[in-house]
């Protein structure tokens, strides 16, 4: 199997020993989970504001399928992971502005006790290309 690793400068540089996606075998990318970060400052986005954090990390996700030569389209699975589920209705008000109902992916949502940098919202996902 054959992978490309991806990377932009549009979306923050990895804070650990991983890349921002892998395309594998020229079909499939794979997208580390996005954090808030802003790509410029590398200082999180909108602190405790769980909409601004999620339009953070949903930009930070579409600079990095640009460079993979995807579009939201693309994407076949998301998982998000939320620090409180209460947030929920929020984070899905503004995922659903960039996931078009009829053709969203498969996705998976769960709430977790921390999150790096002890933010409220980070969405991973795999499209194909």
């Amino acid at each position: 199997m054959s992978h490309k690793i991806i990377r932009t400068e549009h979306a923050p540089a990895p804070v650990g020993p991983y890349n921002q996606a892998i395309a594998a075998s020229g079909q499939l990318v794979f997208v580390a989970g996005q954090i808030p970060l802003s790509p410029t400052t590398g200082d999180i986005v909108g602190v405790d504001d769980i909409t601004a954090q999620t339009e953070q990390v949903i930009a930070n996700l579409q600079a990095i399928l640009e460079a993979a030569g995807a579009t939201f389209a693309d994407v076949v699975k998301t998982t998000v992971f939320l620090q409180a589920m209460d947030d929920f209705a929020a984070m899905n008000a503004v995922y659903a502005q960039h996931f078009e109902a009829a053709i969203a992916p498969a996705r998976a949502c769960v709430e977790v006790s921390r999150l790096p940098k002890n933010v409220l919202v980070e969405i991973e996902c795999i499209a194909v290309i």
